[in-house]
């Protein structure tokens, strides 16, 4: 994408209604975005249908849920787990009785990683075994799916496969220099992007995070051919993140968190839907706003941008609710601290001179520099010291608020997507909170709008 499109509009959901199915292609873990959408889909009174990555054993062997496990994943979801292990990723595949990528990388040290090289040739074997292993499972995963939709049902396919980080200690002690890792224990994003480390790793995103998506829309092909002919219709989304613009100087811009070297997959996964909808298929990416998630904790500062949907809020007419959003968050932080304590440290990171470069959006993802990493991990931690709790966060608040939104867009838009990748920005997560919670407006504005009434009279 040379410029990111920005939904802009309120849709209304017109198509998905009791008894239709939804499909969570991906397994629910924890907090995330998903948990938005699921809500939209609950309400909306559709049938909940899911998958599990499944579990490996003692001898890293792939194995379906337990019926305790089941049990509880059924329990989370909402809906019937269809128990077919759907695993994605080639760092734990290997040929028979050879070394999986994982165990490559444990023979590489601190000392050697940036000039340890792989055998990329071998290394392409594993990832034909996890392909078709993904694959054979994802048929199988498919059957199963088929029998449950009956004619004339329409079936959401909602894809939130992401990650790929190999459990190697060298690169699990590389990520954390790079995404938490000021000062002397700084490292270059580009340094790990240059290594045959950080190639795998790059290859590895893409087969889960983007590849993923790519095979669902394939693989359900005979569905969407089959629902399509009985009068249903069929859509496919997935979560992409390519920044996000929020509130800066009283405007929204673009910004994102650097380095996210994600980047790349997300970026593919925009292709893939792309390539879906020139061919007539109705997939639609969404590139959501930064939150806080179990895996996005990762990255130290990740969370900053989150803190200017405050002021979205109030810019897009929130009112009372809006005013409410502030006080809880005021709430959250230490005696004698102000969300104008808050707000100063985000705007002199916002304004530095060592920001402005990473404002680039063609460059994306760009490399992480020293300078930047220090300002933005720096400004993360003395946010957090800021609070009366550091494990109860202002942005553990506005992620909430974030998921809410995201959720309903997502779902409301998927009726008639406009395109095939677009921007959910703080203006349009904003307008839908406001639009979704009680229209009493502040004094202020209540005040501001009396008189624009007046002078309109007057004229």
């Amino acid at each position: 994408m040379k410029n990111p499109v920005a939904l802009n509009r309120l849709s209304e959901n017109t198509v998905f209604r009791k008894g239709d199915i939804f499909v969570l292609f991906g397994e629910l873990f924890g907090r995330g975005y998903a948990t938005g959408l699921l809500d939209e889909a609950r309400r909306a009174g559709m049938e909940i249908v899911g998958i599990t990555v499944g579990r490996r054993d003692e001898n890293n062997a792939l194995r379906p849920l337990n019926a305790d496990e089941l049990a509880s994943a059924e329990a989370r979801l909402g809906g019937r787990v269809i128990n077919i292990p759907l695993m994605a990723g080639f760092d734990l595949d290997a040929p028979a009785d050879g070394p999986t990528p994982t165990d490559l990388l444990a023979k590489m040290t601190l000392e050697t990683w940036q000039h340890d090289k792989l055998d990329w040739d071998y290394v392409s074997q594993c990832r034909d075994v996890a392909t078709a292993r993904f694959t054979e499972a994802l048929a199988q995963v498919m059957a199963v799916l088929d029998d449950m939709i009956a004619a004339g049902r329409n079936v959401f396919f909602a894809h939130t496969m992401a990650g790929g980080i190999p459990k190697a200690k060298v690169f699990l002690v590389v990520a954390n220099r790079i995404y938490k890792g000021t000062g002397t224990r700084h490292m270059s994003s580009q340094a790990l992007l240059d290594s045959d480390m950080g190639q795998l790793v790059l290859q590895n995103f893409d087969d889960v995070s983007a590849n993923t998506f790519c095979h669902l829309i394939d693989f359900s092909a005979a569905i969407r051919r089959r629902v399509e002919a009985s009068g249903g219709q069929v859509r496919y989304t997935a979560y992409g993140y390519h920044g996000s613009a929020v509130l800066i100087d009283g405007s929204y811009r673009w910004q994102t968190y650097t380095n996210y070297t994600q980047g790349y997959a997300k970026m593919r996964l925009e292709s893939i839907a792309e390539q879906a909808w020139a061919q007539g298929v109705k997939a639609t990416v969404y590139n959501c706003p930064e939150i806080r998630t179990n895996s996005s904790d990762v990255f130290t500062g990740i969370e900053l941008p989150l803190i200017p949907l405050l002021l979205a809020l109030k810019k897009e007419d929130g009112g009372q609710w809006a005013d409410e959003q502030w006080h809880a968050c005021q709430a959250l932080l230490a005696d004698g601290v102000t969300m104008t304590d808050v707000f100063r440290k985000i705007t002199d990171m916002q304004a530095s001179e060592i920001m402005r470069p990473f404002y680039d959006f063609s460059a994306w993802p760009m490399a992480n520099s020293q300078a930047q990493a220090d300002l933005t991990i720096l400004t993360s931690n003395e946010i957090t010291q800021l609070h009366r709790d550091g494990k109860v966060m202002i942005s553990d608040l506005l992620s909430g608020l974030v998921v809410e939104a995201t959720g309903q867009l997502i779902f409301d838009e998927s009726s008639e997507p406009s395109g095939p990748v677009l921007w959910l920005n703080h203006d349009i997560v904003a307008r839908r909170l406001n639009a979704s919670h009680p229209r009493l407006m502040s004094p202020a504005r209540l005040i501001q709008r009396e008189t624009e009434s007046s002078q309109l009279q007057i004229a």
